[in-house]
This record gives C-alpha cells, sequence and structure tokens, in this order.
C-alpha cells in the first residue's frame, strides 16, 4: 500500500514538472514568413539628373582642327552648357555672335578634347604672332612645330579670342554684319583669313543649327528664336574613326595624289618627303588652302 502511494506521488510530481516547460512551436508556415521578411529590399534611390544636357541620339564624330579628336553629341552639348554664358558674355561686351564663338570653340578645341585645349586650354586655335606677351606651346599644324597661345583657364582664351576679332584690322568686316546674322559671320571669319579650310563656314554653320545655338544670340537680341530641326551625320556620310586617311593614287597617273579628309598640306608634304613650300610650288598653290577630293602632284 505504501509503495503504490509512492508510485502514484511520483507519477503525479513528473506530470507537474512536464506541464510548466514552455511550449516552441515552429511550422513550415511561420518560417516561410520569417524568411520571406527577411529577404525584402528596400527599393534603390534614384539618383538625382544632373544639369547637363540629355541626348536620346549618342552619335560619335570626328573634329578635325589643330589635332583629330573623337567627341560624342552628349559631350559636345556638356560642352556648349559649360562655356555658353561666357559666349552670351562676350556678345554683349565685344559684338560677336554667342553661336559662332560657342561654333568656334568646339570646332577649333574638339569639344574641349583637343590636344590644344588641354594642354594650353587654346579653345580657337590662336597661333602666338608678333604681339603675345605670354606662354606658348609647340605644335604641328601647316606647319611643324608652330608656336600656339597658352591660357591659365579656358576663360581666358574665350576672352583672347574674343579681344584678336576685335584688335586685328583684318577682321573689321566682319563687325558690318548683324549681330545676330551667323551665316555672314561664318563666311566673312574664312574670308578675313582666319581659317585655311575651304569648308570651315559650312562647318561652323553645321554646329550652329544641329545644336541650336543660335539661340544664345537670340536671348542677346530679345528675338523670338525657332529651334532648327537638324541631325548630325548619318552613318553613311560619317567619317570612319578608325582608320586614318589612306594614300589613294589616281589610277591613270601615279605622281598625283587625292586630298583626303583631316589632310593638310603639312600632313601630305610628310607622307611623300617633300617640303609644304615645294608641294604649293607644284601645285600653283598661293595659300595652305585645300579641299578634300582634290588633286594635288606629289611627284
Amino acid at each position: 500500500m505504501i509503495k503504490k502511494s509512492i508510485l502514484l506521488l511520483v507519477i503525479l510530481v513528473l506530470a507537474s514538472c512536464s506541464s510548466s516547460k514552455p511550449v516552441i512551436a515552429t511550422t513550415k508556415k511561420v518560417a516561410a514568413t520569417q524568411a520571406k521578411t527577411a529577404s525584402v529590399k528596400k527599393s534603390p534611390v534614384a539618383k538625382p539628373i544632373g544639369k547637363n544636357y540629355p541626348s536620346t541620339n549618342n552619335t560619335t564624330e570626328v573634329i578635325q582642327s589643330t589635332s583629330k579628336t573623337v567627341v560624342t553629341s552628349d559631350l559636345i552639348n556638356n560642352y556648349i552648357f559649360q562655356f555658353k554664358d561666357i559666349a552670351m558674355g562676350n556678345m554683349k561686351t565685344y559684338g560677336i555672335p554667342a553661336s559662332i564663338i560657342l561654333a568656334q570653340g568646339i570646332l577649333e578645341s574638339g569639344a574641349g578634347k583637343g590636344d590644344l585645349a588641354l594642354e594650353a586650354n587654346n579653345h580657337f586655335g590662336i597661333k602666338c604672332h608678333k604681339d603675345w606677351l605670354g606662354e606658348s606651346v609647340r605644335h604641328d599644324d601647316d606647319s611643324a612645330q608652330e608656336c600656339f597661345r597658352k591660357y591659365p583657364h579656358a576663360s581666358e582664351s574665350y576672352r583672347d579670342h574674343a579681344l584678336f576679332l576685335v584688335g586685328k584690322k583684318r577682321y573689321e568686316s566682319l563687325f558690318t554684319y548683324e549681330k545676330d546674322d551667323y551665316k555672314a559671320w561664318a563666311k566673312g571669319l574664312r574670308a578675313c583669313g582666319y581659317a585655311t579650310d575651304p569648308n570651315y563656314p559650312d562647318k561652323l554653320i553645321s554646329y550652329i543649327e544641329r545644336y541650336n545655338l543660335h539661340q544664345y544670340d537670340c536671348q542677346i537680341t530679345g528675338k523670338n528664336y525657332v529651334a532648327i530641326n537638324k541631325t548630325a551625320p548619318t552613318k553613311k556620310s560619317s567619317y570612319n574613326v578608325n582608320s586614318d586617311p589612306k594614300i589613294n593614287l589616281d589610277s591613270n597617273d601615279p605622281n598625283l595624289y587625292e586630298v583626303q579628309k583631316g589632310d593638310t598640306l603639312y600632313s601630305i608634304s610628310k607622307k611623300f618627303n617633300l617640303l609644304v613650300d615645294d608641294l604649293k610650288q607644284k601645285n600653283n598653290l598661293t595659300d595652305n588652302a585645300i579641299s578634300i577630293g582634290q588633286k594635288l602632284k606629289v611627284k
């Protein structure tokens, strides 16, 4: 009887201890919920859009001036955004169309990526001339190792470009044109001898109309601006940036060379081991102007 009482007591104690333990329930449903919660990621934060001009068609082209530079339309738009205020300020002060200033800057500096722009902050290909007292660099152009002006900042190059046009007697006729007549100014610059390239005016006008640079003239003159829908050159007419101009002799006369895009008298003279003066004499040239497709005597 005593044994039965003790056994019953032990059973009761064990039952009491078992009921006091906490119950832990882990089901597949709960585990799945926890896993799903842990795997939730934060939505990415949108980056602020910069002030640079957007581009829906970022085309590539080659700018050939004092050096060959490969650029994109985005790079040109960013260049315009960077210097448009300086160009408009110079238009107010000196009377030079802002559109012409920007177009020349794009062409002469390779949109800021050409050798002279990077090395000397020279955005307009201005050579030293006798009256230059500042720093200078040497660079191959129409002749080998010509002297070009060097500036501490690009803005100084823009100011000197304006002073250069205003101060030289040869450019006086430019200031008889309307302030916003960019076509007259483009042709006038070539006629006054700013550049030897016969296509120089067309190149300036092309940049002005493709990138709507005339709008900055209108901001100064107060005239209404109407955008011109011009696109960059198509692939069919664009220059192949991966190849250099090749020597291309006329099939009927091996003594002739056909001028390619990017050629200068100096580069052609180097190809055929000639002096520039000899090349000009052979072809009865009075200046350094040559055009694509022109055939020159080289032997």
